[in-house]
């Protein structure tokens, strides 16, 4: 049995001194190490042990842990490249790591090509897979969203819609909902803190005449036009726009947000991708960023309304929006520091 734990540690890099007795299935402790095949194990007893490895995690202490997600490359069928999306999430490391001591391997990086649809599920839930109470979980997401008529309940007729961020690989039909994000997010564990930073926008109001052929540093728009065929879902009822974490859609009805979200802007307004300093940013983290170098030692609400002055001072009509618990948002500094 020794080998066979010897190989199953060996497989998640974990090189235990003694292996808890409780993890041993007293049905094959008699037999020899040597004598063990590892072949003959079924599926059964390898989940066993692996649930048992996932209780043996909740040993260790807190920590902080990070996905950070920019798109500049897009299908060029879109025609809605960006260029300052990925320079957010290289600021946003930075930030992480050297104001609030984010290790650097609790850090996931996806850009570009790499940001698939399946890549943001599969590192989304990695993120929430820490659930040690005091463990401080950041995604950073600078790209393009839009939104599509909500049909995971067969309401189309009715008039929500769905917010979407926008992989690499968008798929019209099949895509990156805010359900599924909430998804993840509710299974945040107790003790836990989550703070989701959103720099896009959801809303077409503004962008049914922006051209993308913009001049070399005129700001763009991080918001896609959605396909004609998936435009007219939305009919002619007004729209109300779900937010992430705020509308339960099974029960129609406003739930606590166990989690702070900060947004690119208002539902109405769109983000900008613009010039700052001699390089492309998103405006909103662009603005968060001073603001952290500012004085980083500030709870959410005194961060929020210092982006939105510089936001204001810089020219920009973009009102980043802030929600989630008092407890969460005032008198606890940003990030866990």
């Amino acid at each position: 049995m020794a080998a066979f734990f010897k190989w199953l540690f060996s497989l998640f890099g974990i090189t235990p001194t003694v292996i808890p007795p409780e993890v041993i299935d007293e049905t094959t402790a008699h037999v020899d190490p040597e004598d063990y095949d590892v072949e003959n194990v079924t599926d059964e007893e390898v989940q066993e042990i692996l649930d048992e490895l996932d209780d043996l995690d909740d040993s260790r202490k807190p920590s902080k842990f990070a996905v950070l997600i920019g798109i500049n490359i897009y299908d060029p069928s879109l025609n809605a490249d960006l260029n300052g999306c990925v320079n957010d999430v290289e600021n946003m490391y930075k930030i992480l790591t050297e104001v609030y001591d984010f290790p650097h391997d609790n850090i996931r990086m996806l850009t570009d090509d790499r940001a698939t649809q399946n890549n943001i599920i599969d590192r989304i839930a990695w993120l929430m897979n820490h659930n040690i109470p005091g463990d401080e979980l950041v995604l950073h997401y600078s790209g393009h969203g839009s939104q599509v008529r909500d049909r995971g309940l067969l309401d189309e007729l009715n008039d929500h819609m769905d917010e979407i961020l926008c992989p690499h690989d968008l798929d019209w039909d099949d895509p990156l909902v805010d359900d599924t994000i909430r998804f993840f997010f509710d299974k945040k564990g107790e003790g836990v803190s989550l703070t989701f930073v959103c720099d896009s926008c959801h809303s077409g109001s503004i962008t049914k005449s922006t051209d993308f052929n913009t001049p070399a540093e005129a700001p763009k728009i991080r918001y896609i036009q959605p396909p004609l065929d998936i435009k007219v879902r939305e009919g002619d009822n007004p729209i109300t726009v779900q937010t992430i974490g705020g509308l339960n859609i099974h029960e129609r009805e406003w739930i606590e947000q166990d989690h702070v979200l900060l947004s690119g802007c208002r539902d109405d307004q769109t983000s900008a991708d613009a010039f700052i300093d001699g390089t492309w940013q998103g405006a909103m983290t662009s603005s968060l960023i001073r603001s952290i170098k500012n004085n980083p030692n500030r709870d959410w609400t005194n961060i929020h309304a210092d982006v939105i002055s510089i936001l204001n001072a810089g020219g920009y009509t973009q009102k980043p929006q802030l929600s989630g618990e008092d407890s969460l948002v005032k008198g606890r500094t940003i990030f866990g520091s």
